[in-house]
């Protein structure tokens, strides 16, 4: 999934960043294994701990008082494509467990995908059931799959 996401954006002349919380950088290293994805990926910002998305990202401390949230992923999102230059940034904030956090149980993931160029994008919430491991990989995936599902619901004049 991570080629076809790397070549159609090479393809589109698309670039991508993203910004990580509970996947602490798996999308970042997934999307690098694919050769050429240098051509594409600008880089990654992990931002785990709450108070790293308003220092690194810039993300107003009132929307990070409910960290798990569409919001939060939104803006984490947004604000990795203006911080890394990119037209696309892929986000994920959620809780991998076992704990609960911000009243959300475990399993529960927002992840985001925003198009700097067009200023849109899209949201999904996760509800995973599994270990750390499981939620962790099977959320750096579907991110990339969200990637993909907006890629292919936009209009192919090329870069805009």
């Amino acid at each position: 999934m991570q080629s076809d996401l790397i070549s159609l954006c090479k393809s589109l002349g698309l670039t991508i960043a993203t910004a990580e919380s509970l996947t602490a950088g798996l999308v970042s290293a997934n999307l690098a294994e694919v050769p050429g994805a240098s051509a594409v990926l600008r880089g990654a910002v992990v931002t785990y701990a709450t108070d790293t998305k308003g220092s690194l990202l810039g993300l107003d401390p009132a929307i990070l008082e409910h960290v798990v949230s569409e919001p939060v992923a939104q803006q984490m999102a947004i604000s990795v494509c203006r911080l890394l230059d990119a037209d696309l940034g892929l986000s994920t904030t959620g809780v991998a467990g076992p704990d609960p956090l911000d009243d959300q149980v475990p399993g529960t993931v927002w992840i985001a995908v925003h198009d700097a160029r067009r200023n849109e994008g899209m949201t999904r919430l996760l509800a995973l059931e599994g270990d750390r491991g499981y939620v962790r990989r099977t959320t750096a995936t579907a991110v990339i799959a969200l990637a993909l599902e907006y890629l292919a619901h936009i209009p192919r004049t090329g870069r805009e």
